[in-house]
């Protein structure tokens, strides 16, 4: 009998991750719910703590077609042009 490893060794890859903001009084941020059950309470909670806690000018909530999708690109165009920074939730 002849076993074959369907398996392939992914060659390593660094990742680099977006930069980060010093601090966050008066930034802009967006939050992106995947329409997850309590997916958008989740954030509003989140954005109301940034907002009392780090100081940020506002936050307001997007939301995606579905969950299992990226965000549409009116929600990507809109958040390039008009937020600082921006928090990605899911709920379940």
């Amino acid at each position: 009998m002849e076993l074959l490893d369907p398996t392939v060794e992914q060659p390593q890859q660094a990742i680099d991750f977006a930069p980060r903001p010093k601090a966050l009084a008066g930034k802009r941020v967006a939050l992106i719910e995947n329409t997850k059950y309590n997916s958008d309470r989740l954030l509003e909670k989140i954005g109301d703590i940034l907002k009392k806690e780090q100081g940020i000018a506002e936050w307001k909530i997007f939301h995606k077609h579905n969950s299992s999708v990226p965000a549409h690109k009116e929600v990507i165009d809109e958040v390039k042009a008009a937020y600082d920074l921006m928090v990605a939730g899911v709920g379940d």
